[in-house]
């Protein structure tokens, strides 16, 4: 936990660097799952042309509109948020009750956990591991939903930071069974968009499923991180319920306007994402041919083995990089990549060349 209480983040923490006497524009961030090749010439030119005066549609109308009509929904089935993040913690608020039990799906995204703790929910959770390639055991997460009858069942997929994605039969299994026990699936697709063979659509769309809250990320893909835009899919009642907990004007002018631009540009995913899997693909195979242990699954981060994740970042942060230590993901010998240009790629192989004769643990997962 960082020291105001909340959870542990990637991406660069001003105050630590001011500590460390390092400036931002010196480092190249490896700690951020976000599209390097973005943000698009679209998106920032609907920024320059923005009027920041007025206030922002309360609604989101135009926005919930053009996603509905991606997904093949009914706007009123569209909520728009100031990020995932916040939908995250609208869920939890509208859905979670004191006493129940809220059931993770880890190692994972750690917001989930801290959404439900707030509202007074029992944590429990299912674990896969780097023995077990982090392939999680479909009959053991059935089981534990049994077991545990969760009032929110959190599940990202793709997951950060394995990138291990669940195919959709085991999604709908774990939605069922958890309708049966009057329980929720919230569906974490924040990364399926940066899946290798992303048509652009996600085939949850054509079924119906109950109890199910999809959450959709627009910043990392896009990259634009800053301006913090999201938004869930579920059925207009639970939109309903969710909504009356988000605060008025919680989506910017911006965010809508670069929502906007970015679905309304065709060219973008198809041109960058082949560029961001190759770079992915060159930096998996440097890393490798310096002897370190790689994991990658179905996303282009990755996760490299190391004796101390904690030192072994801060070593590479003395070298101009940051990645991320995955000990708040309860991996302690483990950091997340996320690969860069690939020049930049290269500075990060010649930092970690440095440190391999003292840091670099290799072996099979």
């Amino acid at each position: 936990m960082e020291p105001h209480g909340t959870v542990v983040h990637g991406a660069l923490d001003e105050a630590e660097l001011a500590m460390l006497g390092l400036h931002a524009e010196q480092l190249i961030d490896f700690s951020s799952n976000i599209n390097p090749f973005g943000p698009p010439a679209t998106v920032l030119a609907a920024l320059r042309a923005l009027n920041p005066a007025p206030y922002p549609d309360r609604s989101c109308l135009r926005l919930r509109q053009q996603l509905a009509h991606l997904h093949h929904c009914d706007p009123a089935a569209v909520l728009v948020g100031n990020g995932a993040n916040e939908l995250i913690h609208l869920v939890a608020r509208g859905l979670g009750q004191p006493d129940t039990t809220a059931l993770m799906v880890a190692p994972t995204y750690g917001e989930y956990a801290y959404a439900a703790n707030l509202v007074g929910m029992t944590i429990a959770e299912v674990r896969s591991t780097a023995a077990d390639q982090f392939q999680l055991d479909r009959t053991a997460l059935i089981a534990a939903i049994e077991h545990f009858r969760p009032r929110l069942l959190w599940l990202c997929s793709p997951n950060n930071p394995t990138g291990v994605a669940l195919d959709t039969a085991t999604i709908l299994e774990c939605a069922h069974v958890c309708a049966r026990y009057d329980g929720w699936l919230i569906l974490d697709r924040a990364y399926l968009s940066l899946t290798r063979d992303y048509t652009g659509c996600d085939p949850l769309d054509s079924i119906a499923v109950p109890r199910l809250i999809r959450i959709y990320s627009l910043t990392k893909s896009y990259a634009v991180a800053g301006l913090r835009i999201g938004y869930l899919i579920a059925t207009p009642e639970v939109v309903s319920t969710i909504a009356r907990f988000q605060p008025a004007w919680s989506v910017s002018s911006a965010a809508q306007a670069a929502a906007l631009a970015m679905l309304a540009d065709p060219a973008f995913l198809p041109t960058t994402l082949p560029q961001l899997w190759a770079a992915s693909d060159e930096l998996v195979a440097g890393l490798r041919q310096l002897g370190l242990n790689v994991w990658r699954a179905q996303m282009p981060f990755m996760l490299v083995q190391s004796t101390d994740a904690t030192f072994t970042r801060r070593q590479l942060l003395t070298h101009g990089c940051v990645v991320r230590d995955c000990t708040s993901f309860g991996l302690p010998d483990w950091v997340r990549v996320a690969p860069r240009r690939p020049a930049e790629n290269a500075r990060l192989l010649t930092a970690w060349q440095v440190l391999i004769p003292k840091y670099a643990h290799t072996g099979d997962v």
